[in-house]
């Protein structure tokens, strides 16, 4: 897929992501208030954090499109990333806004009219979120986008939300069990919290230039090793920025080659590297010559990883 097919599917998909909240905040909080629920009224409340995710992922989508200019050289893939941690601090306040209302709620419970308007609109709910964090996850994988992740996975933890005001929705119109929604409002919160912790973690190691995980390094390395001209590699680095990702790396060769011909060599390697890992790869190869009498050190460098081949 090429990149700007890969950016006009980014930017269909967010503004699905857009309507589809807008659509579920207004009527959550039409007919939260309609009937008095206090349970609606706060998964409005969610819905909207929802929604404010969506328009950042969207504006992230449409910053990270931006090709590299003298302000940014390496582009602005970055702005993902930040959208990331954005999100998964919404998504933690919005695990703490549910408690704080659950336990509100656990004290003030009372009878609710037309309940069903309510667990219908639920049922609805959780129908759309389900479609959309699909499609959103599905197009993330497919192009890289963490924003778009982040917001699919955004999405998905309301999913459980939905569910657990739906439940407590039903067993106060079966049961009379009127503080059961409180308690299911706090479980649910407790994942969507794990789920915001464990999203901060990964925002956080794409921000700070973690490098790209052991297999995706391994499967460099092979297409390094693959091409004839190569007798080594050494100090190979990586990281991500958004959907690209940047590879550099020291690429040992015959010192009977000419320029042309390592140029050439290089160009190969790259050509390779984006065939097999997508377009989105940013490569920096540093051609090192070495004479058949030598050996390319293999070594741990300073992240334990192996590079190179003795």
């Amino acid at each position: 897929m090429e990149l700007a097919q890969i950016n006009k599917l980014k930017q269909k998909t967010a503004y699905l992501s857009i309507f589809s909240n807008t659509l579920l905040v207004i009527l959550k909080l039409a007919v939260g208030i309609y009937i008095g629920a206090m349970s609606l009224i706060s998964e409005a409340m969610h819905s909207g954090v929802d929604l404010l995710a969506a328009l950042i992922a969207f504006w992230a989508v449409r910053k990270a499109a931006v090709p590299p200019d003298q302000k940014y050289d390496y582009g602005y893939g970055k702005y993902e990333n930040l959208s990331s941690a954005i999100e998964a601090l919404l998504i933690i306040l919005a695990a703490l806004m549910i408690v704080y209302e659950a336990i509100d709620r656990f004290h003030e419970a009372r009878p609710i009219d037309n309940i069903d308007y309510g667990i219908w609109i639920m049922v609805v709910s959780i129908i759309v979120n389900l479609l959309v964090s699909q499609r959103l996850i599905s197009v993330a994988k497919k192009t890289g986008s963490q924003a778009l992740e982040a917001d699919g996975l955004h999405l998905r933890s309301d999913v459980w939300t939905s569910v657990g005001v739906l439940l407590g929705l039903f067993a106060m119109q079966i049961l009379h069990l009127y503080w059961l929604d409180s308690v299911v409002a706090v479980v649910v919160a407790s994942i969507i919290f794990h789920a915001g912790y464990k999203m901060v973690i990964k925002s956080a190691k794409e921000l700070t230039d973690a490098s790209l995980s052991a297999d995706y390094e391994h499967r460099i390395s092979v297409i390094f090793m693959r091409h004839n001209a190569v007798l080594g590699y050494h100090h190979l680095r990586t990281r991500s920025a958004g959907i690209y990702k940047m590879i550099d790396a020291h690429i040992n060769f015959n010192y009977r080659m000419t320029l042309g011909e390592v140029h050439a060599a290089c160009d190969e390697i790259e050509a390779q590297i984006r065939a097999e890992l997508g377009p989105t790869v940013d490569i920096t190869l540093h051609p090192e010559p070495l004479r058949h009498d030598e050996k390319t050190v293999c070594h741990l460098d300073e992240r334990g990883k192996e590079n190179g081949k003795s």
